[in-house]
């Protein structure tokens, strides 16, 4: 499948609309420049984007034309679009906007393991008093409305939740605010219910709860002036899922514990957390919780031969600031490295753990110690103007990614040549390809070895050096080959 996109000037085609939310499109350009308007194509598997200016659309283009960019893993691809200009209009067509309102239509994506009234108010009531729910089937899979209270809730709910999963690995939210004023509920089951009125019936007069028929219609939404479409939908599931009342679905939760996600039992997301959240499309990493508030790790099984603070420093910044770094001088393979904050730490040993360095597979975990105190045996890092998550901190979290085969190299002379790329890096590798372009107005380059250490050898020997009066920095790229024709 694929999908346009536009800047003024500026289209982009993705695999499939209905995995990606507004934010993932944004967190794409947003580094390009002031994004005006955003109009989300759902029925044509589309989206059009416009910016303030053609530059930063030309800018988008050429970087997008250079670097596969992905979302979640899929191929977002990059074209001009013939439209000059956006119309709010396009936006008020897709029935679905951002326009606040205290009932959200919240739609399960990867939807592994069934989902009832029960569930979502577990994971929406967190957030507000849930007044009504309803859910039913439609061409975009298994949806529901939920109604709080009051928009500000519906507001945060959808702040906390949107893009995250329900179970680990499936049943993903995607969140837009309904333009329903009140949601009206007849029947209080495991597909509607009304938590302002708990006497309603569980069913019908004369239908048994415990066979549903597949599209059984069990509520409505109240049609109010302005409301386009139908206000009955259809409900239930297959007999044969037997989760027709809430005791059966509850014994396949037990059996199912340890896949519940921190959604519902873990503490918030600490504040970092949102932002690399919104970084990763709106849901974070596999494996990471972003609710760590240790700060500092333990590095161990090190070559202590050939590293020092500055080579951790160049490695474990990836991941966040560095407050400080200590060698462990009477454990000389080990050392503590003191992050940011916890999220950032988890960040470093979620994606460190393993990583083949100067010979030697690095082991990574939580120190016992909450900090490192100051001392001559520590090496400062708070105030460097090296760490990289002091600006465009958005962006920075979106790049980070366990070591891979390629490096990123930017902030070059402009002179520079792939030969002195090559003369630059080659001593720490086998260099299979090299790519040198420009994105707005600065060289860049990209250099594939063939090993992962390799590149990360290279990376933290050659990170922040000097070139021809120019501060390299580097970074692991996520692409997998260079493309001749880039």
């Amino acid at each position: 499948m694929e999908w346009s996109f536009c800047t003024c000037l500026h289209t982009c085609i993705i695999d499939d609309l209905l995995l990606f939310s507004q934010n993932d499109l944004l967190q794409l350009f947003q580094p390009f420049g002031v994004i005006t308007k955003l109009v989300m194509l759902r029925a044509k598997n589309q989206a059009l984007l416009q910016m303030q200016d053609v530059p930063s659309a030309i800018n988008a283009l050429q970087l997008y034309t250079n670097i596969q960019p992905t979302i979640r893993g899929r191929n977002v691809y990059v074209q001009f679009s013939s439209h000059q200009e956006l119309t709010t209009m396009d936006q008020n067509t897709q029935g679905r906007g951002d326009e606040p309102n205290r009932i959200l239509l919240v739609t399960i994506h990867h939807m592994l393991y069934p989902i009832t009234v029960e569930v979502l108010h577990q994971v929406f009531s967190p957030h507000g008093f849930v007044e009504k729910i309803v859910t039913f089937q439609k061409s975009a899979g298994f949806q529901a409305l939920i109604q709080y209270q009051s928009r500000q809730l519906a507001v945060q709910a959808r702040t906390s939740l949107q893009g995250r999963n329900i179970y680990d690995g499936c049943c993903q939210l995607d969140i837009q605010f309904s333009n329903l004023d009140e949601l009206q509920v007849n029947y209080n089951n495991d597909r509607s219910r009304d938590f302002t009125n708990p006497n309603l019936p569980s069913e019908q007069k004369g239908r048994s709860s415990q066979q549903p028929a597949y599209g059984d219609v069990g509520m409505h939404a109240l049609k109010t002036t302005g409301v386009r479409g139908c206000a009955d939908f259809g409900v239930g599931y297959p007999p044969q899922v037997g989760i027709a009342t809430v005791t059966p679905f509850r014994e396949l939760e037990l059996e199912r514990q340890s896949y519940l996600f921190a959604l519902l039992s873990s503490p918030p997301l600490m504040p970092n957390a949102a932002a690399i959240a919104a970084a990763f499309g709106g849901g974070l990493p596999p494996g990471i919780s972003g609710t760590n508030d240790r700060c500092t790790v333990l590095a161990s099984n090190l070559n202590p031969d050939r590293i020092d603070e500055d080579k951790l420093f160049n490695l474990f910044s990836l991941y966040g600031n560095i407050v400080r770094i200590k060698l462990l001088r009477n454990k000389p393979d080990h050392a503590l490295v003191q992050m940011g904050d916890g999220f950032q730490a988890e960040l470093a040993v979620h994606f460190l753990k393993g990583a083949m360095l100067f010979g030697k597979r690095l082991e990574v975990n939580f120190s016992k110690h909450p900090n490192i105190t100051q001392g001559a045996d520590t090496h400062e890092y708070m105030n460097s103007n090296l760490n990289r998550f002091n600006r465009n901190a958005a962006k920075n979290y979106r790049y980070c990614c366990s070591p891979t085969k390629m490096i990123h190299l930017s902030t070059l002379p402009q002179d520079i040549t792939e030969e002195e790329i090559g003369n630059l890096v080659e001593e720490h590798g086998t260099i299979v390809n090299t790519k040198l372009f420009e994105m707005n107005g600065k060289k860049q380059a990209l250099v594939l070895f063939e090993t992962e250490e390799e590149a990360t050898e290279a990376l933290v020997c050659k990170h922040a050096t000097s070139l021809a009066g120019s501060i390299v920095r580097i970074s692991f790229s996520q692409l997998q080959s260079i493309r001749e024709n880039q």
